[in-house]
């Protein structure tokens, strides 16, 4: 294993995306019991990939497939701008695991000819198909995997894989009709296909026998390896529903075995395996499958567990309508990890912090858990460490040293704030189900758990709590946030786009509403040098007060299931873009060489065996991207 200041942290970079490595030191100091469980929680996570690339494009596997075919076979002149071209093409479709972006949803587009094409297929024995000739080659040909642009029909217009034959009202007419009235009602569509058949609407439910069945019980066999190992009965409890709820289907069983995970807040590992998430979805009904599984850090813990112990405090004093409060809080269990190992819509661009489960009945009854994963995070600011972003869009020296001095952990305790207390906070109205907001629903929920966290990382009471050591802390946070979504965010998106992603917008959106709304007394002021603009945090307090009226409107909004007011908030704020501005700062990013997005290759587990029994789990930390999708791709054929 490679130690480290010799561990190399990013291996390559095409496209626009980085490819990083990420250690788990925790791994090598577990017993074998524990290993063992690591081990078959991340066979479990890498089983159900398949799943996710047939979820964003019913040609992904099929296209996945040809790739797969012609980079280990192809016999012909591989040294060629055309082959290398082909190269590029098939690592953007393996890391956005299918043909559109993972982040703007746009389908790539090859610099490939389709003759050439053509001429790779003939060269490893493929049959030409039409329908990925078009996938490929045609610029309007499912464009879009999520298409959330406000007057157009956002399902017949998403090239997903969630819905066949059906339009966006006949969606939502057949969902509303499910929709009850009671306390603990499922989340209806969230395991589904929505299909149009002779003229009739049903559901194809994802579970073993039926849809997915093949990945699904190659996930339930992996699992019941491990139900063994669990670290406590609870946890193995809670696994066996788990199990039955892949074999099922039935939604409720989902729901007893997240209520039954929320009580284990003792596992020394810990890991989420379902179909989780609704980002991919326009509508918010259907879930992306995803795993993570998770190594404790207990010494770390000790920030996210003194803010879980006052969660209460946070609820009663968040500038929110007393009516959308809770009266208590139960069940917040909060900690960082260590991730060991990533799997589908968490690979190999994963999130840095995770706070479920995402049924609000179940939030407010029993609770959730978040984590930080600290070691994705060590990842990012080590491979950041030397790209000059910093240094190119701060406006001071100043803005500077904070960043370096306290950029890593603003960012940690931001995202402990976000996950921890945000997702978790605040109630909603009697009868009002997060579907009200249908397709900003998720960019509110994302801008209500920032702007939670933006009041109150500025908050005396995080020092008082030990939880930071001043509010220089806070204003490091607030430079780099007010940074991000008004400046470098904007590298990610192509000339003349608007914003599509939930967490883009809703940044976007907080800074753009702060810094109109304080402009007149220059809370954030606008400043060009030497023809660079640069956003500067004046006044942080005031900037703080800005965003806990934000945060009390936006709460609002979600508790009344405000539809009218998350559209106009979002519209007006978080989806158009300042074309000039763009160009400028797509123009200074260009000159670092440096790709705005990351992801990562997971670590390999190699059991050792002696006298058939398993004696040891050993790590390792490939450095090849294409070779690891490779060698998944052929696991999924085994």
């Amino acid at each position: 294993m490679e130690k480290g200041e010799d561990f190399r942290w990013q291996t390559e970079q095409f496209g626009d995306v980085k490819i990083l490595r990420y250690q788990v030191p925790m791994f090598e100091h577990l017993p074998l019991q524990e290993k063992l469980f690591v081990y078959y929680l991340s066979q479990a996570a890498l089983a159900g990939r398949d799943i996710l690339w047939d979820q964003n494009n019913c040609y992904n596997l099929a296209l996945r497939r040809v790739l797969e075919k012609v980079v280990t076979k192809y016999p012909g002149n591989r040294d060629t701008d055309d082959f290398r071209a082909f190269l590029l093409y098939a690592k953007q479709v393996f890391f956005a695991n299918g043909v559109h972006h993972h982040y703007s949803m746009d389908k790539f587009r090859p610099v490939f000819s389709p003759a050439y094409w053509q001429e790779l297929l003939r060269a490893v024995g493929e049959e030409k198909d039409e329908y990925l000739e078009r996938l490929l080659f045609e610029p309007d040909y499912m464009a879009k995997r999520v298409l959330l642009d406000e007057g157009k029909d956002l399902i017949t217009g998403s090239a997903n894989n969630y819905y066949s034959g059906v339009t966006q009202r006949e969606v939502e007419q057949f969902y509303q009709k499910r929709l009850g009235q009671e306390r603990q009602p499922v989340s209806v569509g969230l395991n589904s296909t929505l299909v149009k058949v002779n003229g009739e609407i049903r559901e194809e439910v994802w579970k073993v026998g039926g849809k997915y069945g093949k990945q699904l019980a190659r996930i339930v066999f992996w699992l019941e390896k491990a139900i063994p190992y669990a670290c406590n009965a609870q946890q193995a409890k809670a696994m066996r529903l788990l199990v039955d709820y892949y074999k099922t289907g039935d939604l409720k069983l989902f729901d007893a075995y997240s209520i039954e995970w929320l009580k284990d807040t003792e596992s020394s590992i810990d890991f989420i395996n379902g179909f989780i998430e609704v980002y991919g979805d326009a509508l918010a009904y259907k879930a992306s499958w995803e795993s993570v599984v998770e190594i404790v850090d207990e010494e770390a813990c000790q920030r996210t567990r003194k803010l879980a112990e006052h969660a209460l405090w946070f609820e009663q004093h968040a500038p929110v309508a007393d009516c959308f409060k809770k009266t208590e809080v139960k069940g917040i269990t909060a900690r960082v990890m260590q991730v060991a190992m990533l799997g589908g819509d968490c690979h190999p661009a994963t999130p840095i912090g995770i706070n479920l489960p995402n049924a609000e009945w179940i939030r407010e009854q029993y609770g959730s858990k978040s984590v930080t994963l600290d070691n994705i995070t060590y990842a990012y600011d080590k491979a950041a460490a030397a790209s000059g972003v910093l240094d190119e869009f701060a406006w001071d020296e100043e803005e500077v040293r904070l960043a370096r001095e306290y950029g890593s952990l603003g960012s940690n305790v931001h995202t402990d704030l976000h996950e921890c207390l945000g997702h978790g906070s605040g109630k909603m109205l009697p009868g009002v189900t997060t579907e009200a907001l249908r397709n900003y629903y998720s960019t509110i929920e994302e801008a209500r758990a920032d702007l939670f966290a933006l009041y109150y990382i500025m908050d005396p009471k995080l020092v008082e709590l030990g939880v930071i050591p001043s509010l220089d802390v806070a204003k490091a946070e607030y430079n780099s946030y007010i940074r991000n979504a008004l400046l470098v965010q904007l590298t990610r998106i192509k000339p003349g786009c608007q914003l599509e992603e939930a967490h883009m917008r809703n940044r976007q959106a907080i800074a753009a509403w702060a810094y109109e709304k304080g402009k007149a007394a220059q809370v954030i002021e606008r400043v060009v040098r030497d023809g660079k603009t640069y956003f500067v945090v004046r006044d942080y307090e005031a900037l703080r007060e800005l965003f806990g009226d934000l945060l009390r409107e936006v709460q609002r909004m979600k508790s009344e299931g405000d539809y009218e007011a998350a559209r106009c908030w979002v519209e007006t704020y978080g989806v158009k873009i300042d074309n000039a501005l763009h160009q400028e700062v797509l123009a200074r990013y260009a000159k670092l060489g440096v790709a705005p997005y990351a992801g990562f290759i997971n670590p390999e587990y190699h059991p050792v065996i002696e006298k058939g029994q398993i004696v040891d789990i050993r790590i390792s930390y490939p450095d090849d991207f294409l070779t690891q999708m490779l060698e998944y791709g052929t696991r999924t054929r085994e």
